[in-house]
């Protein structure tokens, strides 16, 4: 009885393993193997059996608070995955975090807003451990669609939730005003009379500018989205056994693997300017240079780095005695004779990976480059680009209805506009203004780019700042610009910003991706702006670990793509934008070369003496 039962297993095993074709494979393994003769043979059977293996699914996803590049919580997901039976750790990612938080802002502001933060990064693990984990075991990592669309599902519940919460909150606040109704009534019939003093009015009458747009609400939690989708990005490169911004290319081009590729060409911060005092201007926030095309990613890299190097002895002159007192300090100059300049103003590096310096007029950091330049027998415009972030909407006094350009001068956005254009005619080395205007200001972003669009790129990096808010049916809710600046961030999605590039490729808009305020140290973004096809990267500086680790990422990339023979080079064609009708007063056409007193001396100063301006800055620059 025994025997009968050993020779039915038997019989039960042979038809198995034949219905899994084992002796066939075994056969063909042994005999192809057999010529071949390898070292590790039972390495080579493994990987030969591997290719029969069942796809790797997902079984567990983890979330857990860490600290980003500035030592603010923020959230990394792992994901699992079940490999040859076995669970393996297959990738981690960590979100960056974008705070909407000025530097300069209130004690309480930053308090709560720490408080926001902390709530939302605790949630987003709440989110990933528990839901997520659930809903996404099982799924393939390569089926990156599914998987968004589940994210996606996910998070327009939650936010569901939100609104029903919001309007119960509502109809109880409604119910509580009802219950001194009388007192509300009077109240208000007293506050109509204030309010109808002509005074009032004429102000009112006077602010024709459009008013900002309500900054939109970010859900708490909503970096679990983000963060598990880039992080599934990454294990269905990692189970394909190819670099993620090849699986990225993948994705946008449905599978059809690109011949070559562009490495999108870096916006590299020397410069940050600080906007409070003793510091007079405000208009710019960053000064960032553009390697040309003609130089490979390296060779960039090691010229910016050269030029930084320079400027840092431009700031900081050895030996140097401090920039004279004011007429009416002599007993301070006198003090200060023979002592070195105080060095604090290079020892300061910004959370963007730059210098810190103030200045107090438009001219002064752009001569500062420029002086840079000429003494490595370097030519900005030719051997070296320059752009300029200005973020405008930090600027804007609604109150006068104007931008506080320096401290205590206000430019109307018409202003702004013919300000720019001068600025580009005295300095056409600027092949890039980041934010020249607010989002709300559409009439003049198509004044300025009819009249600067072939010259220079004008790109929207707030007005993109939402991902959800930028597609509407096929359209793209900007305002006329050469291009937006993509920022991974909250419950962007990966499938999100490849709809949304290639909508922005569809309409002649150039792509630039950004990193948020608060980076950490995963690479991914990179990855991200290659297999987008980007035509910049934005990174911050060449200084702070999380940001030389995009760099060095992106090194490799390039370094990759030239031995597979597969690296393109990338462009700098600007967009000829159609002209528009323009008003009887043709303010916005190119303009012909300044004249020296078209603008106030405080914001444009004579650059005569570019070629032979000391190893310092002007005596009127302040370094804080």
């Amino acid at each position: 009885q025994q025997q009968r039962r050993l020779q039915g297993l038997r019989r039960e095993a042979a038809e198995y393993y034949r219905g899994q074709r084992v002796p066939q494979r075994m056969e063909e393994a042994l005999n192809s193997l057999f010529t071949l003769r390898p070292a590790d043979l039972y390495g080579e059977l493994a990987n030969y059996f591997s290719k029969f293996s069942r796809a790797p699914v997902i079984c567990k996803v983890v979330g857990r608070k860490v600290l980003d590049g500035v030592g603010q919580p923020t959230l990394e997901v792992e994901i699992y995955c079940t490999v040859k039976n076995y669970e393996k750790r297959i990738c981690s990612t960590v979100m960056s975090s974008h705070s909407q938080i000025s530097e300069n802002a209130l004690p309480d502001t930053a308090e709560a807003d720490e408080r926001e933060r902390n709530d939302s990064v605790n949630t987003a693990v709440e989110w990933v451990n528990e839901s997520l984990n659930t809903m996404l075991r099982n799924l393939k990592p390569t089926d990156q669609c599914k998987v968004d669309k589940v994210l996606g599902e996910y998070f327009r519940k939650k936010v569901e939730e939100k609104k029903e919460i919001q309007n119960q909150e509502g109809e109880e606040a409604e119910a509580t005003l009802a219950l001194t109704s009388s007192t509300a009534s009077a109240t208000a019939l007293s506050g109509k009379k204030k309010a109808a003093k002509p005074g009032k009015k004429v102000a009112v009458a006077e602010r024709t500018i459009p008013p900002a747009e309500p900054v939109e609400s970010v859900l708490c939690g909503s970096l679990a989205i983000g963060g598990t989708s880039l992080a599934i990005a990454k294990a269905g490169a990692t189970i394909s056994h190819i670099p993620l911004y090849l699986h990225i290319a993948l994705l946008k081009h449905d599978q059809d693997s690109p011949k070559e590729m562009t490495l999108p060409l870096p916006m590299v911060t020397l410069l940050n300017c600080e906007k409070i005092s003793p510091a007079k201007l405000k208009l710019v926030k960053e000064v960032m240079l553009i390697p040309p095309v003609q130089l490979s990613l390296k060779q960039g890299i090691e010229r910016v780095l050269v030029i930084q190097k320079e400027i840092m002895r431009l700031l900081d002159p050895p030996g140097k005695v401090p920039s004279p007192q004011p007429a009416d300090s002599k007993k301070g100059k006198a003090h200060n004779i023979g002592k070195k300049a105080p060095p604090q103003a290079l020892k300061r590096i910004s959370h963007l990976g730059c210098l810190i310096t103030g200045c107090d007029n438009l001219e002064q950091p752009l001569l500062l480059m420029q002086t840079a330049c000429n003494n490595m027998g370097l030519e900005l415009g030719t051997d070296m680009h320059l752009a300029i972030n200005c973020a405008a909407h930090e600027l804007m006094d609604y109150v006068k209805g104007k931008y506080e350009v320096l401290t205590g001068m206000f430019k109307s956005p018409d202003e702004m506009v013919d300000m720019y254009v001068e600025l580009i005619n005295k300095f056409p080395f600027i092949i890039a203004l980041i934010d020249p205007l607010r989002k709300e200001d559409r009439q003049q972003w198509n004044n300025i780019c009819c009249a600067l669009g072939s010259k220079c790129y004008l790109i929207a990096e707030d007005a993109a700042k939402y991902i959800s808010q930028l597609k509407i049916d096929e359209n793209i809710n900007i305002p006329m610009c050469s291009g937006v600046v993509l920022k991974y961030i909250n419950q962007t999605k990966v499938s999100d910003l490849i709809e949304l590039t290639g909508l922005l490729d569809g309409q002649r808009h150039i792509t630039i991706l950004g990193s948020p305020d608060g980076e950490s140290s995963d690479d991914s973004l990179v990855d991200l702006a290659v297999g987008l096809g980007a035509r910049f990267i934005k990174l911050g500086g060449l200084s702070r670990g999380e940001r030389v680790t995009k760099y060095n990422r992106l090194l490799a990339i390039e370094e990759e793509l030239a031995k597979n023979r597969t690296l393109r080079e990338a462009n700098l064609e600007f967009i000829a934008f159609a002209e528009e009708p323009q008003p009887e007063k043709q303010l916005y056409n190119v303009l012909p070369p300044p004249k020296q007193d078209s603008l106030p001396p405080q914001l444009f100063q004579p650059a005569l003496q570019v070629c032979s301006l000391p190893a310092q800055l002007p005596e009127n620059s302040t370094l804080t």
